[in-house]
């Protein structure tokens, strides 16, 4: 990170490891002697390191110890539609994944909706389908997940969406169904 001293101007450079995860850091000027607290301004879609890691980033993680909320009487998979899951950009590009019931865990492996990218959490996502949208719940990943382009929490998505997590961009798709 490239800064200057407040009180002489001179600029000084300052290693990012010695960062760390602090918000404000403070430096004494080689020049005038002058000490000048500089605060960190942190992207919001940067990689945090936690420690120590909660438990479903643990290696020993599984679906079956995840404090997921009971699941809403109120999901439902369309009865007029198929919702499918297209990857469009990542490790796993031209996968696609048709869901078969309407509350689905998107993650690595071990997941409803395994995705092959390492950049994506164990369990990364929660899909839940109510007949004509999908609510999209990050399930604290390390990396987050991105809708527009945006790191968010939770998200509607509906035909034609698109979300990403990890290199992964996945378009979601309601299929009219073919009627007999």
């Amino acid at each position: 990170m490239q800064t200057a001293c407040i009180h002489c101007g001179t600029e000084h450079v300052l290693k990012d490891g010695s960062l760390g995860t602090h918000s404000k850091v403070q430096f004494k000027c080689s020049k005038c002697g002058k000490t000048t607290v500089v605060e960190i301004k942190r992207r919001v879609d940067s990689t945090v390191v936690m420690s120590p890691l909660p438990s479903f980033a643990r290696a020993n993680a599984t679906s079956s110890n995840l404090n997921i909320q009971p699941e809403d009487p109120g999901l439902k998979l369309p009865a007029n539609a198929k919702i499918i899951l297209s990857v469009m950009t990542g490790p796993s590009k031209g996968e696609k994944h048709t869901l078969t019931k309407p509350r689905v865990v998107v993650g690595r492996q071990g997941a409803d909706v395994a995705v092959s990218d390492p950049e994506i959490s164990r369990n990364h996502c929660l899909l839940e389908v109510r007949d004509t949208y999908i609510n999209l719940k990050d399930m604290d990943s390390t990396n987050g997940t991105f809708y527009d382009e945006e790191r968010v929490r939770a998200a509607m998505l509906q035909d034609g969406s698109e979300f990403r997590i990890g290199g992964s961009l996945i378009h979601v798709s309601f299929l009219k169904k073919q009627s007999s």
